[in-house]
């Protein structure tokens, strides 16, 4: 019997592409053993010394494949192409893998990151942090095997104003590329007709913004992008990743501020 464990956060982006491969590879439908174990984040316990030996990133999410432990997000979404290759979710010819991953490692490197500015600007930084003095703060990134810089380079109080346009302009580069890339293959999808693990991939960092009230970076003049969203949001692998309470605007609706907050607040 296979058996694989994900430790993961049900509000964690990169646990949440994890758990849409898994639906599109047909976990749990056809009787495969998927073994969920949450981290909580908000008590850090993903900073705990049993966790850090399983991840010494500090991060989630981790997936352990018949004892066999994975650590990084966008390798265990090609791992699990690998091993359960059906249906398959990167295209069968070279060139399309290649584009595949050129997507995937882009997605990794500007969207992932640019997402988790607004995230903490908007709420985890002014939840966790609103009330903790400086030296607190400092000593908070300091345990950080993983992401320190990104913790210093903001308050207790999230992000400034140059930061939050900077990640903006990153999500609407991506939805132009996505926008365009329908365009030019047909769609339904980036890489075309099929669906992929590019989609899995970035259909967290998407929602995720929409969540948090930046869709006018997109849906009044990028409609390939706005229909591509409806359409994986419409998968039925969607659900597995966005149950009740995965949403950031629905596991914390007192902290909750949207964009248009965020901006009044801020004074632009």
């Amino acid at each position: 019997m296979t058996t694989i464990e994900l430790y993961q956060a049900p509000q964690s982006t990169c646990s949440q592409k994890v758990r849409i491969t898994l639906a599109e590879k047909g976990f749990p439908e056809m009787n495969k053993d998927w073994i969920e174990r949450d981290v909580d984040l908000s008590k850090f316990q993903q900073l705990e010394p049993e966790y850090l030996k399983l991840n010494p990133n500090g991060v989630v999410p981790t997936f352990v494949h018949d004892g066999t432990v994975l650590i990084e997000s966008s390798a265990i979404l090609e791992y699990l192409d690998e091993v359960f290759p059906e249906p398959p979710l990167l295209p069968p010819d070279a060139a399309g893998r290649a584009r595949a991953r050129a997507w995937m490692r882009y997605i990794d490197e500007v969207p992932t990151v640019a997402v988790r500015v607004p995230t903490f600007a908007n709420m985890l930084a002014p939840m966790r942090f609103s009330k903790t003095n400086d030296n607190d703060f400092a000593a908070h990134a300091d345990r950080l095997p993983l992401r320190k810089q990104f913790y210093q380079r903001m308050s207790q109080k999230g992000f400034g104003k140059p930061e939050l346009e900077y990640a903006e302009f990153q999500i609407r580069q991506t939805c132009e590329r996505i926008d365009a890339a329908i365009a030019d293959h047909g769609g339904p999808w980036i890489m075309g007709a099929q669906y992929t693990m590019v989609d899995a991939q970035v259909t967290p960092l998407i929602d995720r913004m929409e969540d948090l009230g930046y869709a006018f970076l997109w849906e009044d003049d990028l409609p390939n992008a706005a229909a591509w969203l409806k359409g994986v949001q419409a998968r039925p692998s969607y659900p597995a990743a966005f149950y009740p309470g995965a949403r950031i605007s629905q596991r914390y609706p007192d902290f909750y501020r949207t964009a248009a907050d965020l901006k009044a607040e801020r004074g632009y």
